[in-house]
């Protein structure tokens, strides 16, 4: 079987920005050929975007902010305001398996690429749309981003803040919501893949930031809604388990952290305070039981902080690795990438001048191969030459702006 099961199928892009885009990366990574429509002047404005924070890169080099979310595709500057830009896309519109876009109602209907606007010249095409807000309600011609639909309005960032802590817990890097929304989508794409050979119906897709943050949520908000209370988050510092002291974060000597959750205590206390250097506490009559254990948490807590503040991550890493409950070490996004387990697993793959994370999917245990995001409108002319565009007429298209 095919590594890349989507081998053959041909996908035209028409969105900007990170979330729509890295659904078709990952659909690039599983086998499609993704053609990237970017305005012939401007071009996609994530290329613009060279620093985040304190990260900077170099705007003459490889963008990281555009290659996650737009690896292995080309990239044809195309203006589709323009009539003889439109037609163009309407011819690539008509070899195309899937239309994916992220432009908002009343701008598909202004530019008339709209769903039947593009079926009317395919009418087997798969329409994919990512949206801010979805597809229905007074709010759906509205946009947004994975900051305001996803991660705020989604309940993430109210839900992850502790009560009396001044502001808002903000996203842990760029792109988060979009990036699982993108994949998201990649999946309902997939899926209206199987339904058409199945069928030989098209479907319309559609995936939303909202959407997407409330079912990132999801057991939460089901919870909630089931007892009528919000999550309430926990202050960092804080043992967050009231009843285990074996699910929670311990910090070590060098100031990092472990993270247990073991969720049957009484089944892993002994093991636990073997691999702690604490063996006495193991029939400690306090801890005898998964009921006693509850009840002296708060004591387990205070001896496992003790025991594990003696000794760095390394020293705990190598000590813990042959310990039965689930545990993990917290890193950060550096320390993630050297994470044997990580690289074992090809989480992270070589795309030529930069190293990226791989889509979550592998098919065959083997990891997808990933390629350069393409320089701004780089494949125009070749596109253009394989839809049967002449020289003469490429550079007629280019004099009167409808390509870049």
């Amino acid at each position: 079987m095919s590594a890349r099961p989507l081998e053959g199928v041909r996908v035209l892009e028409v969105a900007m920005y990170g979330f729509v885009p890295s659904g078709g990366a990952v659909l690039g990574e599983w086998g499609a050929q993704v053609i990237k429509i970017e305005h012939a002047v401007t071009g996609d404005p994530q290329r613009g975007l060279t620093q985040i924070g304190k990260m900077k890169v170099d705007p003459a080099g490889p963008n990281p902010n555009i290659w996650h979310s737009n690896r292995g595709k080309r990239s044809v500057g195309l203006d589709i305001a323009n009539p003889l830009g439109r037609e163009i896309l309407l011819e690539l519109a008509k070899q195309a398996d899937v239309y994916l876009t992220n432009h908002l109602p009343k701008v598909r209907k202004k530019l008339r690429v709209d769903v039947e606007d593009i079926r009317a010249v395919n009418p087997k095409i798969i329409y994919a749309r990512g949206s801010a807000l979805g597809p229905r309600g007074l709010e759906s011609d509205r946009g947004g981003f994975d900051m305001t639909a996803f991660w705020s309005r989604g309940s993430t960032a109210q839900s992850l803040t502790p009560a009396g802590l001044e502001g808002i817990i903000n996203p842990p890097g760029p792109a988060y919501g979009d990036t699982i929304s993108g994949t998201n989508l990649a999946g309902g794409i997939a899926a209206a893949l199987f339904s058409r050979e199945r069928t030989g119906e098209p479907s319309i897709v559609d995936v939303s930031l909202l959407g997407s943050g409330v079912w990132s949520m999801g057991h939460g908000v089901a919870l909630s809604k089931f007892v009528d209370m919000p999550i309430e988050a926990v202050m960092p510092g804080q043992h967050g388990a009231p009843t285990n002291p074996l699910s929670g974060l311990y910090r070590t000597a060098d100031g990092r952290y472990i993270s247990l959750v073991m969720l049957q205590p009484a089944r892993f206390w002994a093991d636990v305070c073997r691999h702690v250097e604490r063996p006495d506490l193991i029939d400690d009559p306090r801890f005898a039981t998964a009921e006693l254990i509850g009840q002296h948490t708060e004591e387990g807590v205070a001896l496992l902080r003790e025991a594990f503040g003696k000794r760095t991550l390394a020293e705990w890493t190598e000590r813990l690795a042959t310990l039965s409950g689930p545990w993990a070490p917290v890193q950060d996004s550096l320390q993630v990438s050297y994470d044997p387990q990580v690289r074992a697993n090809e989480y992270i793959i070589d795309a030529g001048e930069m190293e990226l994370v791989a889509n979550p999917v592998q098919f065959d245990v083997t990891a997808p191969a990933a390629a350069p995001a393409p320089d701004f409108a780089a494949q125009t002319e070749e596109v253009l030459l394989e839809l049967g565009y002449d020289w003469e007429k490429i550079i007629e298209l280019k004099e009167a702006g409808a390509i870049t």
